[in-house]
């Protein structure tokens, strides 16, 4: 299995943006899947998971961030509003979600004040 994370990039803040994570490698779709980020010299943090029916935050993102999959695309979506400075980090998707056994290779978001 392989996940290619995309969509950071540069904002301002107050802004969005949208991660998409396309897993590839015959994954199953009945997976669970999850974002982390990881700040420059800070520990990985969990954000944000989904399975088939339920999804599951970070308090830090609770109500700013929206996860979401499209099974046909095997594609996990986060989308990110009201972007702040200390959202500065680097993003990575798992799989299966919580042992993690896949991540991604990381999509770098940086928020400007």
């Amino acid at each position: 299995v392989q996940l290619q994370a995309s969509g950071g990039g540069l904002v301002q803040a107050g802004g969005s943006l949208r991660l998409s994570c396309a897993a590839s490698g015959r994954p199953n779709s009945n997976y669970a899947m999850g974002w982390f980020r990881q700040a420059p010299g800070k520990e990985r943090n969990f954000l944000a998971a989904i399975t088939n029916g339920n999804t599951y935050y970070a308090d830090s993102v609770k109500g700013r961030f929206t996860i979401s999959r499209d099974n046909a695309k095997n594609t996990v979506y986060l989308q990110m509003n009201s972007l702040k400075p200390e959202d500065t980090a680097v993003y990575y998707c798992t799989l299966p979600w919580p042992r993690n056994d896949y991540w991604g290779q990381g999509t770098l978001v940086t928020v400007s004040s």
